[in-house]
């Protein structure tokens, strides 16, 4: 399996037509950005959601997250959260908020 196209559609719905979104396909997945820095993702059934250094431990404490490796080396400030973590659209718009939220910090690119 690449990645879940249902988790893909809902996530294309809560986006919306938000501005400065694109879409990339990467590591297997796909990345959802905004102002060219990566707010979330998916990948397999995952949800990626950048919530940044400051918050990294706090979120990683939550039920259905864990660490953000697929390749061997750990990405500090992402998380992977299973699909009991998101399994209702109030859910998975709150994660995705997260990740556009921290990415709003970043200057555009």
């Amino acid at each position: 399996m690449a990645y879940d196209e249902n988790l893909a559609s809902r996530i294309d719905v809560a986006l919306g037509d938000l501005p400065g979104l694109t879409s990339k396909k990467m590591f297997g997945g796909i990345g959802y950005l905004v102002n060219g820095n990566m707010a979330c993702g998916l990948y397999k059934e995952y949800l990626i959601v950048r919530v940044g250094p400051d918050r990294y431990q706090e979120v990683l404490e939550k039920e259905h997250t864990k660490v953000f490796d697929i390749t061997g080396r750990p990405m500090t400030g992402w998380v992977m959260v299973a699909p009991q973590g998101y399994a209702d659209d109030v859910a998975l718009r709150v994660w995705i908020q997260q990740g556009l939220d921290f990415a709003s910090t970043l200057p555009a690119k």
